[in-house]
């Protein structure tokens, strides 16, 4: 972001979501590298509207069908062209509200508070997942925006009584709370209440609730519903292989749910990757080796599986033949990546894909050409520029082209010289 590389920031926030979709700090980060992209871009109005019109449509029919997380990833390809639309925005906040990613919703709500400032809505959403996450003071603070913005919004001033109300009794900290508490009937509903409106449980308090919902698991055990809660507080504690059994365990009631299937696959990968680095912290190279060489298996079968389930969905058929290229089935990747090609919003990476698979396959010439287009309408030498014009000058060498090869490096070299080792290839080369 500091570099002004749009793409390549965006890319990465988009990679940190894949694994933790929940993850505030990468949700508002790619909120704010693609309002930048936007001011930058010089695309009409009327053409990145008809980019996003199929997923925007989707989300649409997502949202109605109470599939949040879908949705969610359907506003977001919207979102990548058309990253100010209010509606669009305030969707996918609502979107991940419904899947359960409050962090993520609640940066979404404040980059919405952020470019539509008098939206009395967005105000108001942003004042509800601040109050979810305890922080009242705030939440105060959004909702008086939102009653400015509209002064007779019922839902707002009723929020800002009770939140009034709650900050005064915080500040002063009467006694007679706690008295007037322990006076309520039903006790074991206020906690459970108390512990629904707070989201950031310590580790012992995150123990507790695995412990609470064990024993009531153990006399229904048939309750998905608590299988997803139970795989989310494992999740929380760091316990990915616990997270993910209860996780798969629902997903042996609901065969055909592609959240659940998606989040079986994240969790196994998050497993992984944690076992991974715990070899390598111990100085065990075989077996860091051994389950990187598992985790890439895991992806493949794991994004298959993905593909297999909305088999229209272009963009998973474009994940999963990264990660079959990666596993070294060059002709499955490039079956997956020509089936994207029609997607305009991908087709740049698509090209570049297909050139790096026909690139292994050693036909440097179907290379250079998918290269050359993904090249073609770039007005900078962004980072997967950098990488191309690399790889177009790796073809050239291994042609014996020193020349062109030499041509290719320079562009990298005179913007970049510490990408790779292109210093050294353009000092073998002049």
């Amino acid at each position: 972001m500091r570099r002004r590389q749009w793409d390549f920031a965006i890319e990465v926030y988009q990679q940190l979501l894949n694994l933790d979709a929940d993850l505030a700090e990468a949700r508002g980060g790619l909120r704010r590298a693609l309002k930048r992209k936007h001011e930058e871009s010089k695309s009409g109005k009327l053409f990145r509207a008809a980019l996003g019109a199929m997923p925007l449509g989707a989300a649409r029919t997502l949202l109605k069908t109470k599939h949040y997380d879908a949705a969610a990833k359907q506003l977001e390809n919207y979102l990548a062209s058309n990253p100010l639309d209010v509606e669009g925005n305030l969707m996918l906040g609502q979107a991940l509200e419904g899947a359960g990613f409050f962090k993520s919703a609640r940066a979404v709500y404040e980059f919405l508070a952020e470019i539509a400032p008098a939206n009395a809505e967005g105000l108001k959403r942003a004042g509800a997942m601040m109050q979810k996450s305890g922080d009242v003071m705030k939440a105060l603070e959004y909702y008086e925006r939102a009653l400015k913005a509209d002064p007779r919004d019922q839902d707002a001033l009723k929020a800002r009584k009770d939140l009034s109300a709650e900050a005064a009794l915080k500040k002063t900290n009467y006694e007679s709370v706690q008295h007037s508490r322990d006076l309520l009937k039903d006790k074991d509903r206020t906690q459970s209440l108390e512990r629904e409106r707070r989201r950031h449980l310590t580790e012992d308090e995150l123990r507790a609730e695995v412990e609470r919902l064990s024993a009531r698991f153990a006399e229904t055990p048939t309750d998905v519903d608590l299988m997803i809660q139970l795989g989310e507080y494992h999740e929380k504690l760091g316990d990915y292989d616990a997270a993910a059994e209860f996780v798969d365990r629902a997903l042996s009631y609901k065969k055909d749910s592609f959240e659940l299937a998606s989040k079986s696959g994240d969790l196994q990968t998050k497993a992984l990757k944690k076992a991974m680095a715990r070899a390598d912290k111990a100085g065990d190279a075989e077996k860091a080796a051994r389950l990187e060489q598992e985790l890439l298996a895991h992806e493949t079968r794991d994004w298959r599986r993905r593909a297999a389930l909305r088999p229209n969905e272009l963009p998973l058929r474009f994940e999963l033949g990264k990660r079959l290229m990666r596993s070294g089935e060059l002709d499955a990747a490039l079956s997956e990546f020509q089936r994207v090609l029609p997607e305009p919003r991908l087709q740049r990476d698509v090209r570049f894909w297909l050139g790096q698979c026909f690139q292994s396959k050693g036909f440097g010439d179907l290379a250079k050409k998918e290269y050359q287009r993904a090249l073609e309408g770039s007005s900078e030498v962004d980072e997967r520029a950098k990488e191309i014009l690399y790889n177009l000058g790796a073809i050239a060498e291994a042609e014996g082209d020193s020349g062109s090869a030499r041509g290719h490096y320079a562009r990298v070299y005179e913007i970049d010289i510490g990408y790779r080792d292109v210093a050294a290839k353009m000092e073998r080369l002049k």
